[in-house]
């Protein structure tokens, strides 16, 4: 249950109107909301890392639901399993999240990329070991998108946990 009410978009912006109309004024962007401009900007960065980057898009969804998973926020969890459905990630390899990188159903970059998550998400950064192993198959520029959007979900799925922010009935 939401701690605090959702945004009333009758009360936003025009900008914060549009957006919610935009993204079905799904639980967390109304949330999102009661700040107009972190919302905005929210939005954008969000929309960089699915849309934008290089990253491939099963091993950005990968490392997004384990970040979910780490975090405890079922919101995020069940959102990027669809999103991960949609990018071709099996669902094998969905379920298998749970376990992680120990798990028989990764290939060896994805289970890099799981121990890239855990390490980032438990211990703030990654052992060397970790890193290289990563930096083995990635571009720079494919690290550095891993690195952020696994930063970015840490913040959202904490932001879905500390309001309560409720699962979509719809």
């Amino acid at each position: 249950m939401a701690r605090i009410d959702y945004a009333d978009p009758a009360t936003k912006t025009d900008r914060a109107r549009d957006l919610l109309d935009k993204l079905d004024h799904k639980n967390i962007f109304r949330m999102l909301a009661h700040s107009p401009s972190h919302f905005e900007r929210y939005v954008k960065m969000g929309h960089a890392i699915r849309y934008r980057g290089e990253l491939d898009p099963q091993l950005r969804e990968i490392a997004i639901t384990r970040t979910g998973i780490l975090c405890g926020s079922e919101y995020e969890v069940v959102a990027h399993k669809r999103i991960g459905k949609a990018a071709g990630v099996s669902d094998e390899k969905t379920d298998a999240l749970e376990t992680g990188a120990d798990s028989a159903a990764f290939t060896e970059v994805e289970k890099d990329v799981l121990r890239f998550t855990d390490e980032v998400v438990r211990t703030d950064s990654p052992t060397d070991a970790t890193f290289n192993a990563v930096a083995r198959h990635m571009t720079p520029g494919a690290m550095v998108e891993l690195h952020l959007a696994i930063g970015f979900y840490i913040m959202t799925s904490k932001f879905l946990v500390t309001f309560g922010v409720d699962m979509q009935t719809s």
